[in-house]
């Protein structure tokens, strides 16, 4: 009998804590992280938001834009990382793209506001998209850069240039006058010139300009700019597609001569 109180006080601590007798399972995942992680929890350097403002929307990586739409992260899971697993599940970019409100709500840490923000952000890509390609002409002939903008210089009594910026498909992303006193003129420098594609990130380029006297004919200072133009293009990496020169009611391809483009 006087073993009893021994082994009574021996199993009270075995009963209250020893992991043999009483073995417990811990979700780690809620004692380790039971806060909600936002832009703040990522280093000031590394927040999307920041670097947006920084160095602009083009340098941030899909999942960096993901988490600015999203704004929040979930529990346990920073803003960014909970995007690039968002990505990552609905296999990529495109993918994200056809997910439905229901399906983006299916996915772990996505409530009814995030999967509505994501929705929201993808439509209105997709509008833009639609509304980029119906007004950005198609200009891949002498014939539609003069129809597009040979309006421009009807009446002129002076030299003008405009030059057209391009993407991969040759729709325009931006139009713009290139050089006061026109592209023949001293002022033509290629830094005037490739401004507005540079800025564009333009693949290619065209110049446009007029001839008052309304003989379209290029004039040798009109080749040797063209080859000029051409060289600094090249060292841009963009290619000048053409040189068009407007007359009164006509207009002359420099390239369809293969005049200063005697290579291609």
């Amino acid at each position: 009998m006087k073993t009893t109180p021994t082994h009574r006080r021996s199993r009270t601590p075995a009963a209250a804590g020893s992991t043999r007798s009483l073995p417990v399972e811990v979700n780690h995942d809620m004692a380790d992280h039971a806060h909600y992680r936002t832009m703040r929890d990522v280093p000031g350097d590394e927040r999307p938001r920041e670097r947006l403002a920084t160095h602009g929307p083009e340098v941030l990586s899909d999942a960096e834009l993901v988490a600015i739409v999203l704004g929040s992260g979930s529990l346990g899971e920073n803003v960014v990382d909970l995007s690039r697993r968002i990505l990552s599940e609905a296999g990529g970019l495109a993918g994200l793209a056809r997910s439905d409100v229901a399906s983006l709500q299916r996915t772990r840490g996505m409530g009814p506001a995030k999967a509505a923000q994501v929705a929201a952000a993808m439509e209105l890509g997709r509008r833009a998209g639609r509304v980029d390609n119906a007004e950005r002409p198609l200009l891949t002939t002498p014939q539609a850069v003069f129809n597009y903008l040979g309006h421009r210089f009807m009446g002129k009594s002076e030299e003008i240039a405009f030059v057209l910026a391009l993407d991969t498909r040759g729709r325009l992303l931006g139009a713009a006058n290139a050089v006061g006193g026109g592209v023949s003129s001293v002022s033509a420098r290629a830094a005037d010139v490739y401004r507005e594609p540079v800025v564009l990130k333009a693949t290619s380029a065209i110049v446009v300009h007029n001839h008052p006297s309304g003989d379209p004919r290029p004039s040798r200072a009109d080749i040797q700019v063209t080859r000029t133009l051409i060289q600094a293009g090249d060292a841009l990496g963009i290619e000048l597609l053409d040189h068009v020169i407007v007359g009164q009611n006509a207009f002359v391809s420099m390239k369809r001569e293969r005049l200063a483009f005697e290579d291609d």
